[in-house]
């Protein structure tokens, strides 16, 4: 787990344009977050050393794909020990159809993003895949009728820093 970094207005700043556009230039960043090339370039650099930025991606549409169905599964495995949840998870994120994969406390064990063909492909991969598994106890599956998420975390009100950070 990453510590702790102390982020000023413009690392926020920073991190709300990339994350809303990670190809963006730095002299085009520079500009948005008001700072000279080189600083922005050192702070860029700064988040990414200290862990704030893990990485850069883009964001692909599974219906253009020929994947338009997603659906949302709940899934509980038993016994619900280390090695099995690591199989488990090895085992799913190995497969084509999955999109992500959360391991949640409460009713569900995991919580997996699938997109898929059509209800044939998602019957095939729930019926001949999943429920093969012998570790998985039950699993209810919801289609997703729309998705909505933003793009950028930003911080909330209260840890929103009021000064800039020297650098």
């Amino acid at each position: 787990m990453t510590d702790f970094v102390e982020l000023d207005s413009v690392d926020w700043r920073i991190l709300e344009e990339l994350q809303n556009d990670a190809t963006l230039a730095n002299r085009t960043l520079a500009e948005r977050v008001g700072l000279a090339a080189s600083t922005c370039l050192q702070r860029v650099r700064r988040l990414r050393e200290q862990g704030v930025i893990t990485g850069s991606h883009i964001d692909v549409d599974p219906a253009a794909t020929g994947l338009p169905l997603e659906a949302v599964v709940s899934i509980n495995v038993r016994p619900h020990t280390r090695a099995v949840v690591d199989s488990f998870r090895e085992f799913v994120m190995s497969q084509s159809e999955t999109r992500s994969l959360l391991h949640v406390s409460g009713q569900a064990d995991f919580l997996l993003h699938v997109a898929v063909a059509d209800s044939a492909h998602l019957q095939s991969f729930l019926v001949d895949k999943l429920s093969a598994r012998t570790e998985v106890r039950n699993f209810t599956s919801s289609i997703v009728l729309e998705q909505v998420h933003t793009r950028a975390l930003t911080p909330p009100q209260h840890l929103r820093p009021t000064r800039r950070r020297r650098t």
